[in-house]
């Protein structure tokens, strides 16, 4: 699951958002007056380099070490401390990466831990947007692995689990549908600004 491409767009956002009066050749527009400084440029670098390492132990099969740069980076410093509200890219790549993180996590059996990521990554992912809905996407998958893993121990367990994932399914679903009307009814100016690059299934 290479993360790095949404990380790398939202840092390729952020550049092209410092303190320019007007949007840079090839930038998506974005609203003046907003710099961007070096501390979230640096958090932003950080978390490519961490989605960059992740995929390579992923790429080779060892999901334990897949987690551990994902982990240090949700735990480390992040820009806006000390009560200040995080800067909605910084928020954005942290439910993306408790995303990733649960995905690892469930795909190693550790669903309670996986189900505790996902909440992690809520908390971030406050309003209806992609992330929100890949969140819910990545829950509705875990419950249906924990499902498939007690077909045969406990059918019953087996089959409230898995009613659980179809329902987180339809609200991802939901949520994603919201998010295309909400772009389409945008002017293209808008619609097109800081929407993410998710990477496709079939690249996990």
């Amino acid at each position: 699951m290479k993360r790095a491409l949404v990380c790398g767009c939202l840092l390729l956002v952020a550049a092209c958002s410092r303190s320019e009066p007007k949007p840079l050749a090839g930038c998506p527009a974005l609203d003046a007056g907003s710099p961007v400084d070096a501390i979230l440029l640096a958090f932003l670098s950080r978390a490519r380099a961490a989605h960059h390492l992740s995929d390579e132990s992923e790429g080779s099969g060892d999901l334990k070490a897949a987690a551990e740069p994902l982990e240090r980076l949700v735990a480390g410093p992040v820009p806006g401390v000390g009560g200040a509200e995080l800067a909605p890219e910084v928020r954005e790549v942290l439910a993306d990466t408790f995303a990733r993180l649960a995905d690892l996590h469930g795909r190693q059996g550790a669903f309670e831990r996986a189900r505790k990521d996902i909440q992690l990554g809520l908390g971030h992912a406050r309003e209806p947007n992609y992330f929100q809905g890949h969140l819910l996407e990545t829950a509705g998958l875990i419950e249906e692995r924990q499902a498939k893993a007690l077909e045969t121990s406990d059918p019953k367990s087996a089959a409230e689990i898995r009613k659980r994932a179809i329902a987180l399914l339809e609200q991802a679903m939901a949520v994603q549908s919201a998010v295309i009307e909400r772009a389409a009814a945008a002017p293209p100016a808008a619609a097109s600004a800081r929407t993410p690059t998710p990477t496709p299934a079939a690249d996990r």
